[in-house]
């Protein structure tokens, strides 16, 4: 079957051949002879690049109904198919008094994606990654075979899946450990800074004092204002709200927008009245966990505001000995190339190790930018943030990426060809083409 299961960057959008999931499952499963041709899952289409996309191949797309899991509310495990949502997992969690160890800044991601992802959230300090907290999943391979995996049982399979992509095999049912939380209400503390030393300054203390830690940065400051942010802190409230909030987005971009209508006018505009009205709202003020964790969600279809070529976001870690000298340089950077980033976040990583063989985070502080795609400009200051961020011994995220090279790759992710070793063969997508498969090392 063809369909639109376009990126959330949706900078390559077409008709893509897909396979539907219980086709997929009985013919893997029945060892069929699929002629050669190769297969990557689909979860709800929230990654950004090109990992979700096999052009020479066909899509398994894997959303499943949100009723297919159960909880344990005693020891917080839940058993669920990989591809209900985590808004899905949230409606059957919070009434238990249970919520997501980790969350990204959507809940519109299956669980399947999260792991393939080893997605990480505003806790990493604490935390680590979504993969820290996946106990076990059954993994279906291109032979037939049914896995169990757990560090125990398949522990390099296990270990290859988690941040592998979809690369190693279907996700068919996942079990996550839970966190018990006394609210799912959040007391935030907002705090403004003038520089980028001044977040640095911190940026430690917040993470040791503070479940949640996350920083917005005005990228298009310059002058004696460069730098300038505002610091986001956040506990889980004592109230005892254990209430899920609505499904429905209160807001929407409704068609497909002919132009950008993020420019650097309209965001640098912005920019200077998010950042007054947030340092005007200093204390610690009560919020519902979506404002929270997911303040876009309420808008539905936002990346259409970036226009008909999509978005490219850039996130970066680079290590804490150089991060107070590269991370100015990359803001600085794109402030020379006149592009404008409508959401620039800056988190500090901990030292808390994920179980994935190539997960993103490591020690030290990742900054993420996105860019409306102006094509060739946009590609070069690319380019030239990848750079930047080798140089200073970090890594591109890949889960992220729509156009990284090989050597931007290798370079981050020096273990990368481990993951070749536990590749299902037929399972591939485009960006392991683009850049494990194109390597001069492959």
């Amino acid at each position: 079957m063809l369909g639109a299961f376009d990126s959330f960057g949706r900078i390559d959008r077409r008709q893509r051949d897909a396979l539907p999931v219980g086709d997929a499952l009985a013919r893997l499963r029945a060892v069929t002879d699929r002629g050669g041709v190769t297969v990557l899952p689909f979860g709800n289409g929230r990654s950004y690049g090109d990992s979700c996309h096999n052009d020479m191949g066909l899509l398994i797309p894997m959303r499943s109904p949100s009723a297919d899991m159960s909880l344990d509310p005693e020891s917080g495990i839940l058993d669920a198919s990989a591809g209900v949502t985590l808004e899905d997992i949230i409606a059957v969690a919070a009434p238990q008094g249970l919520f997501l160890p980790v969350t990204p800044g959507t809940r519109h991601v299956t669980l399947g994606g999260a792991i393939a992802n080893d997605v990480h959230g505003k806790n990493h300090h604490l935390r680590g990654t979504f993969g820290c907290h996946i106990t076990s999943f059954e993994l279906l391979r291109s032979d037939g075979e049914s896995l169990y995996c757990s560090v125990t049982s398949n522990p390099g399979l296990f270990a290859a899946t988690i941040g592998g992509m979809g690369l190693t095999g279907i996700i068919t049912r996942a079990r996550l450990q839970l966190m018990r939380v006394p609210s799912l209400d959040i007391d935030e503390q907002i705090v403004p800074f003038g520089d980028l030393d001044d977040y640095f300054d911190r940026a430690e203390e917040a993470d040791r004092a503070n479940e949640y830690a996350v920083a917005w940065v005005d990228q298009l400051a310059s002058g004696r204002s460069a730098g300038r942010g505002v610091l986001i802190t956040g506990n889980h409230a004592s109230n005892g709200n254990r209430e899920v909030e609505t499904r429905a987005s209160r807001l929407a971009v409704p068609f497909d927008l002919p132009f950008s209508m993020l420019n650097r006018a309209s965001l640098t505009a912005f920019n200077a009245a998010y950042f007054a009205a947030k340092s005007r709202n200093t204390g610690v003020h009560r919020t519902g966990y979506g404002s929270f964790f997911y303040p876009l969600d309420g808008v539905g279809h936002w990346n259409r505001l970036y226009g008909p070529r999509g978005l490219f976001q850039h996130q970066s870690v680079i290590p804490f000995e150089t991060a107070r000298r590269t991370i100015p340089l990359l803001l600085q950077a794109s402030r020379d190339a006149a592009h404008a980033s409508f959401l620039t976040v800056l988190k500090r990583f901990g030292d808390v190790t994920s179980p994935g063989m190539l997960s993103f985070p490591k020690p030290g502080y990742t900054l993420t930018m996105d860019f409306p795609n102006r094509g060739a400009p946009t590609l070069a200051l690319l380019e030239t943030l990848d750079r930047l961020t080798i140089e200073a011994g970090g890594r591109v995220n890949p889960y992220k990426d729509q156009r990284m090279s090989a050597a931007t790759f290798q370079a981050g992710f020096p273990n990368w060809a481990e993951l070749e070793t536990w590749r299902d063969p037929g399972f591939l997508s485009n960006f392991w083409r683009r850049t494990a498969l194109s390597s001069p090392h492959s």
